[in-house]
């Protein structure tokens, strides 16, 4: 039984029969928001930044949203496999009453970061290889303001633009992406664009599809404000207000815009490895209802994306990944939570033999289209 599918763009697919899976080849990992999700690719995490990638170092993008950040983040530390298991442990602790409102979320969610980067942010920052680019959204319109009414009509008006298409979300949602202070990721390489200045003398957005999109470096004032907002869930985790050095306003889950991350990776030369919950790639957290709204096209020319089998799936407690209904699910038991969850994560570590065993002998006939 295989433990993981490997899919390609056709770029990709070129160089892997011309040179094989080359850890020198990566230029860009994306990190997909989807909550509990990630504690089912730990395994996965590990071998790839823990033996894989180190063997080969060079310069390479990580780019996250929400778990994905965080992911990265935790993947940033001087030592990534200490990182990455402290991460799933903690995640995996967290325990809530009942119906837990929102500050209390956001009061746990911040005490968590706490303990996995407090001290560890200058590591992260200038890791040697590693550059950590961490997306948000920012509101807009009714959204410029974390505040019961107001938010819920600014989503339920997001939610029904969106339905209408995608472009239109851009009137209540502006990307930002949290980037390495050293150098950007390179689907914002354009300069045309990036080197314009508004009237205030500010940086303009950048714009390579329907949304403003903000470029802002990280730094230590800001790092764990970009991660806590990063995965700011609306109504359930405090928006995260005025951000350094950001531009004024109220963020959230960056996986609002882009939830799988489909961005113009194809600017970049290198291959982008996307080790990933799911085959499909839904662009963003409002798509998840719509099977027709799937990411294509030319972006995606030079993606490997590694992802866990219908098989492997099968065979986890309740046929799937963990998930954030699980806290529903279990909610008053919460050992029966953990039991789950810690299984899931021990199970992982098939991802990561596997796919260390693809990279070293790549079968080519497993390889399907993306």
């Amino acid at each position: 039984m295989s433990a993981i599918v490997v899919r390609a763009g056709p770029r990709a697919l070129g160089r892997l029969r011309e040179r094989g899976l080359r850890a020198e080849d990566v230029a860009i990992i994306p990190g997909a928001a989807g909550g509990p999700k990630a504690l089912g690719l730990n395994g996965l995490d590990l071998a790839l930044f823990g033996d894989w990638l180190p063997k080969s170092p060079r310069v390479r993008h990580l780019i996250g949203a929400s778990i994905g950040a965080w992911r990265f983040a935790a993947a940033c530390r001087s030592d990534p496999a200490t990182g990455l298991g402290e991460l799933a442990r903690l995640y995996a602790e967290q325990r809530y009453p009942p119906r837990p409102g929102a500050a209390l979320v956001t009061r746990k969610v911040r005490e968590m970061l706490c303990a996995l980067f407090d001290g560890h942010e200058e590591e992260i920052l200038a890791s040697p290889g590693l550059r950590l680019h961490i997306l948000a959204v920012r509101g807009r319109g009714l959204l410029t303001r974390d505040a019961g009414v107001r938010r819920t009509l600014g989503f339920g008006a997001a939610a029904f633009a969106n339905l209408a298409g995608r472009r239109h979300l851009r009137h209540f949602l502006e990307r930002t992406v949290f980037h390495d202070a050293r150098e950007r990721p390179p689907f914002l390489d354009d300069a045309g664009v990036a080197g314009n200045l508004l009237p205030a003398g500010g940086p303009a957005p950048i714009r390579f599809d329907a949304f403003h999109t903000h470029a802002v470096a990280l730094d230590r004032d800001n790092l764990r404000e970009a991660l806590v907002a990063s995965a700011a869930i609306p109504m359930v985790i405090e928006a995260v207000p005025d951000i350094p050095r950001a531009p004024a306003g109220v963020y959230w889950d960056g996986g609002l815009i882009d939830y799988h991350l489909h961005l113009p990776y194809s600017r970049s030369e290198g291959l982008v490895l996307y080790p990933h919950f799911t085959d499909r790639i839904i662009p963003g957290w409002l798509d998840k209802a719509l099977p027709w709204r799937r990411a294509r096209g030319e972006w995606l020319d030079n993606v490997v994306l590694v992802s866990p089998s219908r098989e492997y799936l099968a065979r986890l407690p309740f046929g799937k990944l963990p998930d954030r209904n699980d806290f529903k699910r279990f909610e008053s038991d919460y050992e029966g939570r953990l039991a789950y969850w810690k299984k899931a994560v021990a199970e992982s570590e098939r991802l990561g033999d596997e796919f260390l065993a693809f990279a070293e002998r790549p079968d080519l006939s497993r390889v399907l289209p993306l």
